[in-house]
């Protein structure tokens, strides 16, 4: 089932030129905002079960057929250290292009389709463990601090529970 949800658009106007501004996709895990580039954005649908893979990272939800491609559904929940989600009918998947592999993010919701200035783009604070090297800078839409994710750290590494999983394996 693929769900297409009727997202509103915000612009934020700028002197730049329309070169240097970044369309985002907004969406909630728990009680946090992040954000992708929309272009890394193929779709959205609705939660379907994945089949569970055996010694997958942590953070990976299981596998799922997408019209014929086996898709790997990662739990963003988990990479940022939240615990595993109990995913309900009201959870999406958004399914992304990174690295050249089509991946599915488990996420609560998804928001909306911002408009922001690059400039309006700032570097995450340099914590020892800031969201798990999962960020790649923060922006600020109206009250609210949306972080963008660096989807090849989400795929590859997996956050929170990565770093213990590889120390496991190799005492």
């Amino acid at each position: 089932m693929i769900m297409t949800l009727p997202l509103g658009e915000k612009h934020f106007s700028s002197a730049q030129p329309e070169s240097a501004v970044r369309r985002i996709v907004t969406f909630r895990v728990g009680d946090r905002t992040f954000g992708i580039d929309v272009g890394m954005v193929r779709e959205i649908k609705g939660w379907q079960a994945t089949t569970p893979l055996p010694h997958a990272a942590p953070h990976v939800r299981g596998v799922l057929n997408l019209r014929g491609v086996i898709l790997a559904v990662y739990d963003l929940r988990t990479s940022i250290g939240l615990g595993v989600t109990d995913a309900t009918a009201t959870h999406v998947i958004v399914v992304v292009d990174v690295e050249d592999k089509t991946a599915g993010l488990l996420v609560d919701s998804v928001s909306d389709i911002v408009d922001v200035p690059v400039s309006a783009v700032r570097p995450a604070p340099d914590l020892e463990r800031d969201e798990h090297g999962l960020i790649e800078g923060l922006v600020l839409l109206d009250t609210e601090i949306v972080a963008l994710l660096d989807l090849g750290a989400v795929i590859r590494d997996g956050g929170a529970e990565a770093p213990a999983a590889r120390q496991a394996r190799v005492a």
